[in-house]
């Protein structure tokens, strides 16, 4: 099934589009990854949706990925005796790290890293910021605050603390337990979150042990700070626009998203942008004019892949949420005003950096219908991705983990084939999967590349100009 679109779409899977049916309804209608959210939903959840996926994927012959997405530690204040308190703005309120019975004066915050990090002065944000707190004073086991912003508080909710980097480990035990079961299970992406440096990334990395890649959630101001080394220490990189819009001011946003996948452009690593991008739509068979330039926006600024949170997973509807990505994706990249620049980094002065950019080059030359990418690893791919040729890329290897990763990056078209040991195989079987796959026919030109010896990671050195005859 060709995609006639280069940026991805993830979709998150929940209690709307859990059956098989409507996971391949999502499919049809245009979802690239299925994320798997490890904050919802328990390991037999997981497992059925993870099963279906996989059955789907037998039956249409085409690699589909699964991102799992783990929830990272979670700030949350404990519970009250009436359920809820209405806080007003200048009171005082207290935050105690025993347990105690919540009312209006005080509630329980079970995080002891979070009084070694306070100092006086240091905002608190509850509920998603809608309501505030300024502490006053604390120690290590109490912190008097002042209200800032009031309003009503329930049991267990948010919190958060912009500009403090937290000594906490991205890693919950739960996280550990989760990530042990799904790369059991087989999943293709692993999305780290509450990233805030890239130490944060190394206990994940150890324990995925090369079975899956990682996409490092960029959710937390601090993160930002350190991005060029997140990227470097990653395989991917995800917005997450929900907690960052939290913890800066809104107008700051927009344009962290554009120096974040700039940089991933520079970095040749994939870029999702993520949270509320169709939020209307939970409710809606329609988004709103906003949420469509939003959409738009991130195409235009080049990110690989777009993704919908609620909208596919707890929304009323699903596969019209993914439709609408769908038509407003390829609307973009019809657009004349859409150009896909190749950004230049230090790091392209690399042998296969140079051959990518070269095929690039070459390609659009001889106008050729497709490149062709002959991978082991998935890198040549990933680069070829990097340098946005103007025609779609084929990413061709023997390996199912390996084709279904790469149906993450912008433009490749993975394609699981036979083990291939030679440059002829390569342009033979490069011929016959355009022709099937429907992006060339006879007369067209397909530009290859490959490395040689093949088998080799990390060997891109050829180039290869055919041309389909009858």
């Amino acid at each position: 099934m060709r995609r006639h679109r280069r940026a991805k779409i993830v979709a998150t899977l929940g209690p709307a589009s859990c059956c098989p049916e409507m996971i391949e309804k999502l499919f049809q209608a245009g979802v690239d990854v299925f994320r798997l959210n490890f904050s919802h939903g328990n390991h037999e959840d997981h497992r059925a949706n993870y099963e279906s996926i996989r059955n789907l994927e037998a039956k249409t012959g085409r690699p589909i990925p699964i991102l799992m997405d783990l929830q990272g530690p979670k700030l949350r204040i404990g519970s009250f005796k009436t359920g809820s308190i209405t806080l007003e703005a200048g009171q005082e309120f207290h935050f105690h790290l025993d347990v105690v019975e919540g009312d209006k004066t005080k509630v329980q915050l079970p995080h002891p890293e979070i009084f070694r990090a306070l100092v006086p002065g240091t905002e608190l944000l509850l509920d998603d910021g809608r309501v505030r707190v300024r502490v006053k004073s604390v120690n290590e086991k109490n912190a008097v605050c002042e209200v800032t912003v009031g309003g009503q508080l329930s049991d267990r909710k948010g919190l958060n603390i912009p500009g403090v980097r937290l000594p906490i480990s991205a890693l919950t035990d739960k996280d550990r337990k989760d990530l042990a079961f799904g790369l059991e299970l087989g999943a293709d992406w692993v999305a780290l979150s509450f990233v805030q440096q890239p130490d944060d990334i190394k206990e994940a990395r150890e324990i995925i042990a090369g079975k899956a890649l990682l996409v490092a959630k960029l959710e937390k101001p601090e993160a930002i700070e350190h991005l060029d080394e997140i990227i470097q220490c990653s395989d991917a990189l995800m917005v997450a626009r929900g907690d960052l819009g939290v913890e800066m001011p809104p107008e700051d946003v927009p344009i962290i998203q554009k120096r974040i996948i700039e940089a991933c452009r520079r970095a040749g690593k994939p870029v999702i942008v993520a949270t509320q991008m169709l939020e209307s739509m939970v409710s809606s068979p329609s988004p709103t004019r906003a949420e469509a330039s939003d959409v738009a926006t991130a195409i235009y600024e080049e990110a690989d892949a777009v993704m919908l949170s609620a909208e596919s997973a707890s929304g009323q509807y699903p596969v019209e949420a993914v439709t609408m990505m769908d038509r407003i994706i390829r609307r973009v990249e019809e657009d004349p005003a859409y150009e896909n620049s190749y950004i230049i980094s230090q790091d392209d002065s690399s042998t296969s950096m140079s051959i990518t950019a070269a095929t690039r080059q070459v390609a659009e030359s001889v106008n050729a219908a497709v490149v062709a990418t002959f991978t082991t690893t998935g890198n040549t791919s990933f680069l070829a991705a990097k340098a946005r040729p103007s025609c779609p890329i084929l990413g061709v290897t023997p390996n199912i983990k390996v084709a279904r990763q790469l149906n993450l990056a912008w433009g490749v078209h993975p394609i699981q084939s036979q083990e291939i040991t030679s440059l002829s195989e390569a342009v033979s079987c490069a011929l016959e999967v355009s022709v099937q796959e429907g992006f060339a026919m006879q007369g067209d030109r397909l530009v290859i590349t490959a490395g040689v010896p093949f088998r080799v990671a990390g060997s891109t050195n050829v180039i290869r100009i055919a041309e389909v005859r009858g």
